[in-house]
């Protein structure tokens, strides 16, 4: 039987309602500036009612739960898209500094430095023997290897950057995944016996899991989905059994995690390799794993394989730059030094060679082709006195063998026909290929010391098949003999010492006389002279100034579309942004108006408790 103190319990629990109501309300607007904060809904029912002769009686209401408005659904569109805009923005920053380092179209840069060291040689051609000239040349060759050492070490130092970010970004997923992992247990926890739902805590939860995305394009597996239309007709969670993975590997299982392994002891040049431990403990690499978020951007742009034997990176765009600038460089060293070679000297020294003394030339990492060089013996006049063609073929080693390029020089044959055995190449030229005190090996060619003294000269030049200079064995560019040329890359390409500290050494001729201009005009030509250059797997038959073209296109395209993916990317993130926060967000106007509505709600239940005690008044003065 219904009664007066029922009818005050009524009015209590619509006074506790509506005071949820309006914590619950006031909760949503402190909140609604707060990351992954989700709007909250009070979920209320009527009580059990009263059952009397004269039919149910209300007995009040009461609160179901407090549920948070999300959808799944919407939530991993924003997740995936937001890995996307994280891929697209890393990337385009990256490359746009990239792209800062090659300014050829502003008419700057390492394109109008060549063009000049050109315009230097020709000039040095018109005027063979003037000193001023040949310090300018140097000058301008030493401004042209510098800009390439410059533009080589800021590619290089931009690689360094973001695989030190790499680290950076590894070790803040295991900290993420890690505090998933709690927050996973501390749910379960929470929401055990299905008491009240822990919608702080699953905030908390899909803030991680869209970070944990953002850095390197996870996935959340979850039991089932579960929808709530009382909140909203888009309200559904997922619940049961979770699991947070990257390409099939879990990071989080439930309330563990497993962390990624981070590693560059190994690394000579101290690039990290990313591996996952599976559960018999066995390294599983994950560079081509990750191929979403911030990490993914990463292996993208420095490369994810790296080379078990140098440790460097074998693919990215930005190792793509370093690997064409220096294939730029060494055909610019070898064709060089190939030509200038014919300039005439008493004593030729290599780079440092590692190839073994009977390994044949053309089938080592030297750029030697099958064919034939001259060596050519000059008198303290310049005229020629000997000249003997070494060959080259699919066998000819360094020394050792009968045809190797020590028994060439070495074999007594009578170059000049004139029955003189006093007087060819075998008479004047030193073969020297041994190990140094220093170990290192060169080879070394020189004069005998009298004939040296006697004034005689020598030099080297390629026989070309073709009027083309590639048809010709580049043996003395490809082990640097011609001496206009250190080193092999672009981060050590520089001038001769000797030239450079003495510039007027520099020759613009074969013979050594006055007027002689030869090797210049070869230089000249040299920039009009197709080579084929090799940058990993791929090859390119084109000129010097066409394989720095092949560089900076390269980058510009890049670029380019890193800019027009971000700007395609950008816009379904931000629809994406918009959707799921119309729908999670927090609206302060709408929790105003029911602020406002539960304001009116709670005074009404006073109402009617205070109508329930004046009831109770008047039948207590109807007693008295």
């Amino acid at each position: 039987m219904a009664s007066l103190f029922n009818s005050l319990n009524i009015g209590y629990t619509g006074l506790s309602a509506a005071q949820v109501g309006i914590n619950t309300t006031g909760n949503n607007i402190t909140n609604a500036e707060t990351e992954g904060y989700t709007r909250q809904r009070v979920v209320q029912s009527a009580q059990t009612p009263l059952f009397t002769d004269s039919g149910n009686v209300g007995n009040g209401v009461e609160i179901q739960d407090i549920e948070r408005v999300f959808d799944n659904y919407v939530f991993d569109r924003y997740t995936s898209v937001s890995a996307d805009k994280e891929y697209a923005e890393f990337t385009e920053q990256t490359l746009t500094e990239l792209s800062t380092y090659f300014p050829e179209i502003d008419g700057v840069g390492i394109k109008a430095d060549l063009a000049e060291y050109y315009n230097m040689w020709q000039t040095f051609a018109d005027n063979p023997d003037t000193d001023a000239i040949k310090v300018a040349l140097v000058e301008q060759t030493n401004t042209l290897t510098k800009h390439i050492n410059q533009t080589q070490l800021q590619v290089n130092s931009l690689q360094s950057q973001i695989n030190d970010q790499l680290a950076t970004d590894i070790n803040q997923v295991n900290s993420l995944a890690e505090e998933l992992a709690s927050v996973n247990k501390s749910i379960d926890a929470a929401e055990a016996g299905d008491a009240y739902t822990a919608s702080d805590l699953r905030d908390r939860r899909n803030v991680l899991e869209r970070s944990l995305s953002r850095l390197i394009g996870s996935e959340v597996n979850q039991g089932q989905l579960e929808s709530n239309i009382q909140i909203d007709s888009n309200s559904n969670v997922r619940t049961g059994s979770y699991t947070l993975s990257v390409n099939g590997f879990n990071l989080v299982d439930g309330s563990t995690y497993h962390p990624l392994k981070l590693e560059n002891d190994s690394n000579a040049n101290g690039f990290y390799s990313v591996s996952y431990e599976r559960q018999d403990g066995v390294l599983v690499p994950m560079e081509e794993n990750i191929s979403g978020g911030k990490v993914g951007a990463i292996f993208d742009l420095r490369g994810g394989s790296l080379d078990p034997k140098t440790g460097d990176p074998v693919d990215g765009t930005i190792e793509n730059v370093s690997q064409q600038l220096d294939a730029f460089a060494k055909g610019l060293i070898e064709a060089t030094n190939n030509i200038y070679a014919a300039s005439t000297t008493t004593k030729m020294q290599s780079n440092i060679l590692e190839t073994p003394d009977s390994t044949a030339l053309i089938s080592s990492d030297l750029n030697i082709n099958q064919g034939a060089f001259d060596i050519i013996v000059y008198d303290i006049d310049g005229n020629e006195v000997s000249r003997r063609a070494i060959e080259i073929d699919e066998a000819t080693s360094m020394k050792g063998a009968t045809n190797s390029i020590e028994s060439q020089i070495a074999a007594g044959i009578d170059d000049n026909s004139d029955g003189n055995a006093t007087n060819d190449i075998d008479d004047f030229i030193t073969f020297n290929y041994q190990l140094a005190s220093d170990g290192t090996k060169r080879l070394e060619l020189g004069l005998e010391p009298i004939k040296e003294s006697q004034g005689y000269t020598f030099s080297i030049e390629d026989q070309l098949k073709t009027e083309e200079f590639s048809s010709g064995t580049n043996f003395a560019g490809a082990i640097g003999l011609g001496g206009y040329f250190d080193g092999d890359n672009a981060s050590n390409i520089r001038i001769h010492e000797e030239l450079k500290n003495n510039p007027t050494l520099v020759s613009a001729g074969s013979s050594g006389t006055a007027g002689d201009n030869r090797v210049a005009l070869g230089m000249v030509q040299q920039q009009f002279e197709k080579y084929t250059f090799d940058v990993g797997k791929d090859s390119y038959d084109t000129t010097i100034y066409g394989m720095f073209d092949v560089t900076a296109t390269y980058v510009g395209i890049s670029t380019n579309n890193a800019i027009s993916r971000n700007e395609t990317v950008s816009t379904q993130f931000n629809a994406t942004e918009l959707e799921y926060y119309s729908i999670s967000k927090v609206s302060v106007d709408e929790e105003l108006t029911n602020l406002i509505k539960y304001q009116t709600s709670y005074g009404a239940a006073a109402k009617v408790i205070t109508t329930v005690d004046q009831m109770m008044q008047t039948l207590l003065g109807i007693k008295q």
